[in-house]
């Protein structure tokens, strides 16, 4: 099971990136939030200090990580080409 499906890129998620320090993730329907939390602390080697997950109205698991105050997810952002 693929369990980050991609980042979620609106003008909130990129305010939420700014003033937050919160990523936004698609993640599968079937993924905890332990699975999720490893996953993301795993693939960018980050702390996450919470998620939040919520089913929208297409279906999908929109997951926000918020990382813990010594890293960026700014710096998340720039690697993966949203900023």
């Amino acid at each position: 099971m693929k369990i980050i499906k991609h980042t979620h890129m609106t003008e909130k998620a990129i305010g939420n990136i700014e003033l937050k320090n919160e990523l936004v993730f698609i993640a599968d329907l079937k993924a905890t939030k332990e699975d999720i939390k490893n996953a993301v602390e795993e693939m960018f080697k980050i702390k996450v200090a919470k998620i939040n997950v919520n089913i929208d109205q297409k279906g999908r698991k929109k997951a926000f990580i918020k990382l813990k105050p010594e890293f960026r997810a700014m710096d998340i952002a720039t690697k993966l080409g949203i900023i």
